[in-house]
């Protein structure tokens, strides 16, 4: 693990050399750090460090944008994760493995009102228990399985059922 300065990303190339696979969680809160931030962090840096990982010998690459995600949605969240995706499959990894997460259960230090509602409304939902929400040690545990197994094609788009399903490996 190793702290960057993510105006600076480029002067820690170093680090991201030798690993055949990389993960990517990297993002920040649009409403808490304004739209321009949130597009730089959520969209270019998640970029370079991509390339950088690249150039470094990754050749597969686990990224976590949204559900949803579409480069041309009217919705500027959901556009730059969708424009993520897409420049991240560009860079050319041998495989890119793309987690459509939708409600993330966890804590949080920071409060985030809107998201502590749809946790606690789609956490006891009984009818798609797994369909809308999944817990962040579910999804750590579905990383690993990820890249453990054989993967079918360059890209692999995994949504919550089988995020679910890998976690449990």
């Amino acid at each position: 693990q190793a702290v960057m300065n993510l105006e600076r990303l480029s002067k820690h190339a170093a680090a991201f050399q030798g690993d055949d696979v990389g993960w990517c969680c990297l993002g920040t809160t649009g409403a808490k750090v304004g739209a321009a931030v949130f597009v730089h962090v959520d969209r270019d840096c998640v970029v370079q460090a991509a390339e950088l990982a690249r150039a470094g010998g990754c050749r597969h690459l686990v990224l976590q944008p949204s559900q949803g995600a579409n480069q041309h949605s009217r919705f500027l969240y959901l556009r730059v994760k969708g424009e993520v995706e897409n420049l991240v499959q560009a860079v050319g990894f041998d495989c890119c493995t793309i987690f459509w997460l939708s409600v993330l259960q966890c804590k949080r230090q920071e409060s985030r009102p809107r998201e502590w509602v749809a946790q606690q409304f789609l956490g006891v939902a009984t009818v798609f228990p797994v369909a809308y929400s999944v817990p962040v040690e579910t999804v750590a545990r579905a990383m690993v399985a990820s890249v453990l197994q054989p993967v079918e094609g360059k890209v692999e788009v995994l949504e919550n059922e089988a995020i679910h399903e890998l976690g449990k490996a």
